[in-house]
């Protein structure tokens, strides 16, 4: 199942969800406001999941303008990625580091996950699309799955009110009532990999297209790449592609998300571990964006 959130604006502003069940098992699904909008998506061996705090109000559409969002100065409008993509990786290594236990660590990614969103929300970021929990984690300890899965449950409950097959009943009946509750809204698509694996988004994107060649729909000659990307779970949100993805804690590694949709994005590896990463952390990712010529395989202007 997958899910796409999309926000109108913070202070005020509106989110939007989409989600669409594609197959029995995972799930993407975004972060909320007060007033989030949801919509089907498709879904593969992946789940999301995201969470804005209490304080980001939603308006309407209508009420945004460019003018309303206003950028540091090393920043250029014009130069601003659309979509990012977040691996949020440290947050067992910076609790370890300070000797406290897991749980706090996630708790402070958590706090730093809802400023990056409200830091996006206000920057004019389009879509965020945020790596929490991959299908490969569920061979972690079952203590710490349990806890995750718990913190996912709160940060929902807290978000939507009270929103994959192996995501807890309580999980998927909370992802229920935020596709429900943020049906109507727009503006920033929120997503969050839950249960994710790239390989196997691809993978289930192409069962359903030879579905389609076998029942006749369409011509083996038919396949491309836009009719892959159709399938993928990215396809709820109007930038599918990030055109930047931060992974943090200093490791160089795709590990296994959103293989197809990165085959152009722009890197960036921080040290910082996800907890410590703030707005000047945020700020130099976007201004090391900024300065990059992107050829999407061309020459040189």
């Amino acid at each position: 199942m997958a899910f796409s959130l999309q926000l109108q604006q913070i202070f005020p502003s509106p989110i939007k969800f989409c989600s669409q069940p594609k197959s029995p098992n995972p799930q993407i699904f975004p972060n909320l406001t007060k007033r989030l909008s949801i919509h089907p998506l498709a879904s593969a061996q992946n789940n999301a999941t995201s969470n804005i705090d209490h304080n980001y109000i939603v308006t309407d559409k209508s009420s945004i303008n460019e003018e309303e969002v206003s950028l540091p100065p090393e920043l250029r409008r014009e130069l601003m990625p659309k979509h990012i993509a977040v691996i949020m990786d440290g947050n067992r290594r910076w609790a370890k580091k300070r000797g406290l236990p897991v749980a706090l660590g996630y708790a402070a990614g958590i706090r730093a996950l809802r400023n990056f969103v409200k830091l996006s929300y206000n920057w004019g970021i389009s879509a965020l699309t945020l790596f929490a929990f991959s299908s490969e984690n569920w061979f972690r300890p079952k203590a710490e799955v349990d806890l995750l899965m718990g913190l996912f449950d709160k940060v929902l409950k807290d978000e939507v009110g009270n929103l994959a097959s192996k995501l807890p009943k309580s999980l998927q009946d909370l992802i229920d009532k935020a596709v429900k509750t943020t049906k109507a809204n727009s503006r920033l698509h929120l997503l969050v990999a839950v249960n994710y694996s790239g390989q196997y988004d691809v993978v289930q994107a192409c069962q359903t297209i030879a579905q389609k060649v076998k029942d006749g729909n369409i011509e083996p000659k038919d396949i491309n790449s836009f009719l892959v990307e159709q399938e993928l779970q990215t396809k709820c949100t109007e930038f599918p592609s990030p055109d930047l993805l931060i992974r943090t804690s200093g490791e160089l590694r795709l590990s296994n998300f959103l293989l197809w949709q990165l085959a152009y994005t722009e890197l960036f590896f921080s040290h910082s571990q996800w907890p410590d990463f703030g707005e000047a952390e945020f700020l130099e990712a976007l201004s090391s964006f900024q300065q990059r010529q992107r050829r999407y395989g061309g020459q040189s202007s």
